[in-house]
């Protein structure tokens, strides 16, 4: 098969659509190099660092007048169906929500991955204009499509009551983590990393983009436990949410408690969540929620959220709790955090369960999807 990626975010974007379109980009070449992979990027950020297997793999960009940024993005949404029908790919498939106007015009067929609908579900956390714009594409990306890849089961449900999708044009594919979350992190590399960033002996730990899904406040409020004594270290990008959360770190006296850190590399991750004594993840709403999975491949208890996606990601390995309910945060880390024996029981189970999202089954399930429509 000749198989076509929108690869913008895979090239651009370094958190979660860019970690999906680098793992699944990565784990295809890589699994079935017997197929020709064909990557479509506007540009390329020379600061994201990943690899995938060259032999089988091409990138294309615009040429010409397309290759100027102002136009770039012309190039991306609609002239990149005269490259599609040029090397006549049997396959593009958007990696993020979008397909480009007019490929349903080829011959080639059409899959879109769908990550979540946020926007719909939590209108109130988005401006009027990206409600609009992504209104816009996720339509025209499932209607278009042949088959919508859903990340979760979660996200199937509500591209059937949200988008009105047919549930047989839907195939949930779980996604994976990258792969330096599976390789063994060595005592020396996790003193480095402890002195480099001065990390307290235990700590409670959360990654993600310091914004207000993420739910960071709830931790904070968790924290005025009289017994719920460990700091905190918060690694993410800050938004304008993290003002709110500087506010309420000084309110409840938590200055000396709370350590923030920003724009670590992907590479110190696996040492970091190894660390830590317990990984908390109050998120209101997610797609998948890849940093559980990266906890719990690293072997460090998971607390995160009741509903959403969350136990299709965490399993029988992961603490639940209300993310609107900082008591029962409280008491659950509390009991996580004075019972080895619990410890040892989530380090094991969640071993185990993160055992489920390998690349060879991912592969082999986005390829099936492939070849359902050929």
């Amino acid at each position: 098969m000749k198989i076509g990626f929108d690869a913008k975010r895979a090239f651009c974007n370094s958190r979660g659509l860019g970690n999906y379109s680098r793992d699944t980009i990565r784990l295809l070449s890589q699994q079935c190099p017997e197929h020709d992979y064909t990557l479509f990027t506007p540009k390329i950020n020379d600061n994201i660092k990943w690899s995938y297997n060259c032999e089988c793999t091409s990138v294309v960009k615009p040429q010409g007048l397309f290759a100027k940024k102002i136009f770039s993005s012309i190039w991306r949404t609609w002239n990149i169906c005269d490259d599609i029908k040029r090397l006549d790919l049997d396959i593009y498939h958007g990696l993020s929500h979008e397909l480009p106007y007019g490929i349903e015009k080829t011959r080639t067929k059409r899959v879109v991955t769908m990550h979540d609908l946020i926007f719909l579900k939590n209108p109130e956390l988005f401006p009027l204009f990206d409600r609009y714009s992504f209104k816009k594409k996720y339509t025209h990306g499932c209607k278009t499509a042949d088959k919508v890849i859903a990340i979760s089961e979660e996200t199937k449900r509500d591209l059937i009551e949200y988008m009105h999708e047919e549930e047989s044009r839907i195939e949930v594919v779980y996604q994976g983590c990258n792969p330096v979350f599976h390789q063994p992190v060595s005592e020396q590399t996790l003193e480095e990393i402890r002195n480099q960033y001065a990390l307290p002996k235990d700590f409670m730990l959360i990654i993600c983009a310091i914004e207000r899904r993420k739910n960071h406040e709830l931790i904070l409020k968790a924290m005025r436990h009289p017994q719920l004594d460990l700091p905190l270290v918060i690694v993410g990008r800050p938004s304008d949410y993290k003002k709110h959360l500087d506010e309420l770190i000084h309110e409840y006296g938590l200055e000396n408690r709370v350590i923030f850190l920003d724009a670590m590399p992907t590479s110190a991750l696996p040492a970091l969540y190894k660390l830590a004594t317990v990984f908390v993840y109050p998120s209101l709403f997610e797609g998948f929620g890849i940093p559980i999975l990266e906890s719990l491949t690293m072997g460090t208890p998971v607390v995160t959220s009741e509903g959403s996606c969350f136990r299709e990601t965490g399993g029988e390995a992961a603490k639940y709790v209300d993310c609107n309910n900082s008591d029962q945060l409280a008491e659950t880390l509390l009991q996580v955090l004075q019972h080895e024996e619990i410890q040892k029981e989530m380090v094991a189970a969640g071993l185990a369960h993160a055992q489920k999202f390998s690349d060879e089954s991912i592969a082999r399930n986005i390829m099936s999807v492939y070849k359902q429509i050929l």
